[in-house]
């Protein structure tokens, strides 16, 4: 009796481990206080739910997105608060397209290191922006060996989602939505975190660290703390970003053409999934399921 009942412990306790789930929260590109009367608000909303939850997080800022000195010491109340800096580039240009070099963007890699990298967060991770790494493989590899020689890692995606669109959302036509807006963009947020997940399950056997994609805005400002109970509710475990990357995953380099999206995605592509959508999040996706919930008027953008 006393085997049977520790094989099965054993058995039970194998299953949990392999149900677990984690992710990592991040934030990409700054405030601009400039251009967004409410930034200094919007980001000690984000950096003060974080507090309250004790969540280690990442922000990825780009020049663009931050502006002058006020929106640059925005970043620097990041690392100040204890989270992580990396760069997202100065001009948060599209290296998926054949407009922009391989040698114009490494020389945006270096300028937003010069702004951030006197930060004590600051660490030499890189998020492409849009997540397109290079529609050529000569550019694609140009840049990986850049990086490698210079001391950076990728720091991809395994959830990516589109915060972004949601936010446009909030800000332009749902102010008297607001709570039905909050219940379907968290509905949005699982729906992608268990997708992704499964995916991984299916191509890497496992379920790794994973890091979701979010944005320093005015929904996220909003609704951070609900997205946080949701998903400890459904069983996710938050984990600071410098655990989740220090996952093998992180490291992979995908042969995929065009390169880029979230780093689940293209190793599902590399080993040829099917049914994948490309771009794998975008607004086409969601703007009908707002339209039918009666969240967007018909005809918007």
């Amino acid at each position: 009796m006393p085997f049977r009942f520790l094989a099965h412990f054993l058995i039970v306790l194998a299953m949990g481990a392999a149900q677990a789930k984690s992710v990592a929260l991040t934030f990409d590109d700054g405030l601009d206080p400039d251009k967004e009367p409410r930034a200094a608000d919007w980001n000690a909303a984000i950096l003060g739910t974080l507090e309250r939850h004790d969540i280690r997080s990442m922000v990825f800022p780009s020049l663009r997105h931050t502006g002058g000195v006020a929106g640059r010491a925005l970043v620097a109340d990041w690392s100040k608060a204890g989270h992580l800096v990396g760069n997202h580039t100065s001009q948060h240009r599209n290296l998926g397209s054949p407009k922009l070099s391989a040698a114009e963007f490494i020389g945006h890699v270096k300028e937003a290191e010069a702004a951030f990298a006197p930060l004590p967060g600051w660490r030499p991770l890189l998020r492409f922006p849009y997540l397109k790494e290079g529609e050529t493989a000569a550019k694609r590899d140009e840049v990986r060996a850049w990086m490698k020689a210079n001391g950076y890692r990728p720091a991809p995606v395994s959830i990516d989602a589109s915060d972004w669109y949601y936010d446009e959302v909030f800000r332009k036509h749902a102010a008297a939505d607001r709570g039905r807006l909050k219940a379907a963009y968290v509905r949005h947020l699982l729906d992608r975190a268990d997708y992704y997940d499964g995916l991984a399950r299916e191509v890497l056997g496992r379920s790794p660290p994973h890091v979701l994609l979010l944005h320093t805005s005015a929904l996220n400002a909003a609704f951070l703390e609900d997205i946080i109970r949701a998903f400890r509710e459904a069983g996710w475990t938050l984990v600071p970003p410098q655990e989740a990357f220090a996952d093998p995953l992180y490291g992979r380099e995908p042969a995929i053409l065009p390169a880029g999206e979230g780093i689940v995605w293209a190793v599902a592509k590399e080993k040829g999934v099917a049914g994948l959508r490309y771009p794998a999040e975008d607004s086409r996706y969601e703007k009908p399921i707002l339209e039918a919930a009666g969240l967007l008027p018909a005809g918007s953008p």
